[in-house]
């Protein structure tokens, strides 16, 4: 006997409300941004992408007047606290206060707004030299890479912004980072906006234990930098 409307309706409703909770749990218990590939490796590619999508959108509004929203970000989605929760968050970790050092922070604004440049463009733009250890710690924190070679003397690497700097500072593209000051040749305040979006970065369920680490931050383009400080985007 066939199946009224009302028990096929039904039936679906449970079908999503499964697909739903297989999401919900996958995304939590994942401690990287989970791809639309991924997620739909979850249900044996049985469901197409429009559908995730409808689904992840679900899920995002389930999470109104919670303290943590869904949020698509350049690798996959996540889930993570809202802005205003990171205040009280940060108290679990007191010993953990945002560390930047200047130059740190003016090379990171070149990369990211002028993409990609050369070690020689950004010490043409600030007026000094870049410190290896600087663009070692950016490459190390995984915000920065070599692209490629500029067809020039001594072939320059060029650098350019990584996935994984948007998504710590809980970007989905490059069009979301903080509007360039006046002309756009200000590393120092593009700098300092980097800085307020990381400060400000939500924190996801699972933190990588490199971020658990602290060290002390060395002066500005210090020539003694073996020991320069981790990048520790998360308050």
């Amino acid at each position: 006997m066939p199946r009224g409307d009302a028990a096929e309706d039904f039936h679906d409703d449970m079908k999503t409300l499964d697909a739903k909770r297989v999401l919900e749990a996958a995304l939590i218990c994942s401690g990287q941004p989970m791809p639309l590939r991924e997620l739909g490796a979850l249900f044996a590619d049985e469901i197409g992408a429009d559908t995730l999508r409808t689904l992840l959108d679900e899920l995002s509004r389930d999470c109104a007047g919670r303290g943590i929203e869904l949020v698509s970000l350049a690798s996959g989605w996540r889930f993570q606290s809202l802005p205003e929760m990171a205040s009280y968050l940060a108290r679990l970790n007191p010993e953990r206060p945002p560390r930047y050092s200047r130059a740190v922070l003016e090379t990171l604004a070149i990369i990211a707004y002028r993409q990609p440049v050369t070690r020689g463009d950004i010490e043409d733009i600030r007026g000094v030299a870049v410190a290896s250890s600087v663009v070692k710690q950016l490459e190390d924190r995984g915000w920065i890479e070599a692209i490629g070679y500029r067809e020039a003397p001594g072939r320059p690497a060029l650098l350019a912004t990584t996935r994984q700097f948007l998504d710590d500072l809980g970007l989905a593209s490059l069009d979301q980072l903080p509007e360039q000051s006046g002309s756009g040749d200000s590393p120092e305040a593009n700098g300092d906006a980097l800085a307020a979006l990381a400060a400000q970065a939500v924190l996801s369920f699972a933190e990588s234990a490199a971020d658990a680490e602290a060290a002390p931050t060395l002066p500005d383009d210090s020539p003694a930098t073996p020991c320069d400080p981790a990048l520790e985007p998360h308050p």
